[in-house]
C-alpha cells in the first residue's frame, strides 16, 4: 500500500473513530480501514478518552486485534444492542446498496450492521459504483455439501458462480462459520439488490450473501485531493 493510500485510510477510520462515544457498544467491523478503526479505538480507550465501550466483532481476525489492544469484547448473544457499527465494503451504489464479503466474513458482518442502531461504511473512493457487481463478485456462503447444488441454482438465475479457493492453502476457503463461498458474476450487474438478495437467501443450502441491502446509515470515503488526504460524508441518493 501506498503512504498516500494509507494516508486516506487512516483519515477515514479516524472520521468513523470520532463517532464512538464513552459507554457505547460498538459493532467492529473487517478489513485494513476497519483494522485502522480498531487501532485508533483502543488509542483512545488507553489515554482515557473514550471508556466503557464494549465492541462485538465481525471476524476471527477482528476479535484478535481488538483482544491484542485490550478493548472488552462480548458475543452478540451476550448484549441487549449495538449502539454503532462501523465497517468497509468491497461496493457502495449510489443508494447506499454494498456487496461484502471479500474476506469471506459477510454473514457475521450482516448480523453485526443488522442489529446497530447506526451502520457507518468506511470505504476509499474506488469502491464507488453505479452499479454493483459490474467489477467486484457477489460472495454467497453455502454449506459445504450444497456447494454444487446452490452453483445449478444461482446458473439458472443468470449467475456465473465460482468456489472460492484459497491461497495459502489447498482446497476452497472455509469461512468462520466452516462454510464455503460461492462467487458470483451477473453478466449485467445487479439492478434490483433487495430483489436479488431475497432470492439467493431462499435457495435451500444458502446461509447468507453479500448483498447489503437498506441498512446503511452513513458512508464515508476517504479520498486524496491535491495530495493530502481528506474524507467526504456521501450524501445517498
Amino acid at each position: 500500500m501506498s503512504d498516500l493510500q494509507d494516508r486516506m485510510k487512516q483519515a477515514v477510520a479516524a472520521a468513523a473513530t470520532e463517532q464512538i462515544k464513552s459507554g457505547m457498544v460498538v459493532g467492529l467491523g473487517s478489513g485494513s480501514t476497519a483494522a485502522l478503526m480498531i487501532q485508533a479505538l483502543g488509542a483512545k480507550l488507553k489515554s482515557g478518552e473514550l471508556s466503557d465501550v464494549v465492541g462485538v466483532t465481525t471476524s476471527f481476525q477482528g476479535e484478535v486485534l481488538a483482544a491484542e489492544l485490550g478493548i472488552p469484547l462480548k458475543s452478540l448473544n451476550a448484549i441487549e444492542r449495538i449502539d454503532l457499527a462501523i465497517d468497509g465494503a468491497d461496493e457502495v451504489d449510489p443508494a447506499f446498496q454494498l456487496i461484502k464479503g471479500g474476506g469471506a466474513c459477510h454473514v457475521q458482518e450482516k448480523l453485526v450492521a443488522v442489529r446497530a442502531e447506526r451502520f457507518v461504511v468506511v470505504v476509499d473512493s474506488t469502491k464507488l459504483v453505479d452499479t454493483l457487481n459490474l467489477s467486484f463478485l457477489l460472495p454467497v456462503e453455502v454449506l459445504p455439501g450444497a456447494w454444487r447444488q446452490v452453483q445449478a441454482q444461482l446458473a439458472a438465475m443468470g449467475g456465473d458462480a465460482q468456489l472460492r479457493m484459497a491461497v495459502k492453502k489447498a482446497g476452497p476457503v472455509v469461512t468462520d462459520q466452516g462454510n464455503l463461498v460461492l462467487d458470483v458474476k451477473f453478466a449485467a450487474g445487479i439492478s434490483d439488490p433487495a430483489e436479488l438478495e431475497a432470492a439467493i437467501n431462499n435457495l435451500p443450502g444458502v446461509l447468507e450473501n453479500g448483498l447489503f441491502v437498506n441498512i446503511t446509515d452513513q458512508v464515508l470515503v476517504g479520498e486524496i485531493v491535491d495530495g493530502e488526504p481528506r474524507v467526504r460524508d456521501l450524501v445517498k441518493r
